[in-house]
């Protein structure tokens, strides 16, 4: 799948530190705004329990997980929808991202710079909201330039739609409401596609803090998920810098020192999961002695889809999908087991795969 989660935030915030820890690069971490020019493209690997369990039950000759993509924008200040610090250029690569993971800046640290003087993570998330909603303002406006007269003298039902549509969102943009806090038809929905709005994208927001607020919620933190309710958004707390660290660890030594912060899992983990489910994706599984794999599909996908996302001559000549679940899979210890159980299904074209789905696609060319 291409689907690409933006990392966003004010300068000096953590996203490059974070960006790092996610994909282990070491791209330029500097306290000062703008270190990050071009969006840095980075692949993840989603964390998954059930493919090790697969794993040790099947004992395959290797194990591929399943990846999606962060992408690193450069920082936002106040202003960019007027091209101020290069503006401009950030907006459009938010505007080719799917969802936007927005780091907020949780943390005292006199040693790094905030560009705005001093630490308020509300004021840091509404400068970034009004600048995404300014640069939808300026498309929703310009649409509605062309077509505005055109639609009051024409009966055309699109042009109708698409001119009501527009006003619609002006009204909502301009009470500082994002595009997606509204509802929509099917129709327009389609519509609303094309023009890529900003404030149409979802939304996570990570809590940058330090270590020693990681064991208890500072106030910060607290203003945020606050804030995020409104928006029904889902706040992931990290250190950053404690998510570098880690990223230099093998696994043994990574959960050693995440027990000694009294963790059970590290803020990227819940991060990658959390922001895999904001961008609609799920997983299923292949088995077998040569190869357990976790594949990436779009909730609501059927069964053939799934099927050309391994290769496109299994979509084109699908036949029937032989489906049994993690869960069964899991509880009778092998595929022999789940058939004799009655529990392995063919499933068909109009089939809608589901997310723990282990799959051997039967096809013909």
């Amino acid at each position: 799948m291409s689907l690409t989660a933006g990392i966003v935030g004010l300068p000096n915030v953590g996203k490059s530190t974070l960006f790092n820890a996610i994909t282990k690069k070491h791209i330029l971490a500097a306290n000062y705004p703008f270190a990050t020019i071009e969006p840095n493209v980075g692949i993840v690997t989603v964390p998954d329990k059930r493919l090790d369990v697969l794993t040790e039950l099947v004992h395959p000759a290797r194990t591929i997980p399943t990846t999606f993509e962060f992408t690193d924008i450069a920082g936002l200040v106040k202003g960019a929808s007027l091209g101020e610090g290069l503006g401009n250029k950030f907006l459009s690569h938010i505007r080719e991202v799917d969802a936007i993971v927005e780091v907020v800046r949780c943390f005292e640290d006199g040693n790094i710079t905030h560009v705005e003087g001093k630490i308020d993570p509300i004021r840091d998330i509404e400068i970034i909201e009004v600048e995404l909603i300014l640069a939808d303002l300026e498309v929703v406006d310009t649409r509605l330039n062309r077509i505005g007269k055109k639609a009051q003298m024409s009966k055309d039902k699109e042009t109708l739609l698409e001119a009501n549509l527009m006003k619609r969102l002006k009204e909502a943009l301009e009470k500082n409401i994002p595009a997606r806090s509204l509802e929509y038809t099917e129709d327009e929905y389609k519509l609303l596609k094309s023009f890529q709005l900003l404030t149409m994208k979802p939304v996570i927001y990570v809590a940058n803090v330090s270590e020693e607020d990681m064991k208890a919620e500072n106030d910060y933190v607290k203003q945020v998920r606050e804030y995020a309710k409104k928006d029904h958004a889902e706040v992931i707390v990290v250190s950053a810098k404690i998510e570098e660290e880690l990223s230099e660890l093998e696994e043994e030594d990574k959960t050693l020192f995440l027990q000694e912060l009294g963790l059970e899992e590290s803020g990227l983990d819940q991060l990658i999961k959390a922001t895999y489910s904001l961008l609609g994706l799920a997983t299923y599984f292949t088995e077998g002695t040569d190869e357990v794999r976790a594949w990436t599909f779009k909730k609501g996908m059927k069964a053939p889809e799934c099927a050309g996302i391994i290769h496109t001559d299994f979509e084109k000549g699908f036949i029937k999908a032989e489906v049994m679940s993690y869960e069964d899979f899991a509880q009778l210890k092998s595929e022999k087991a789940v058939k004799e159980a009655g529990k392995l299904r063919l499933e068909g074209k109009d089939y809608v795969m589901q997310d723990g789905d282990i799959c051997l696609f039967r096809f013909h060319v």
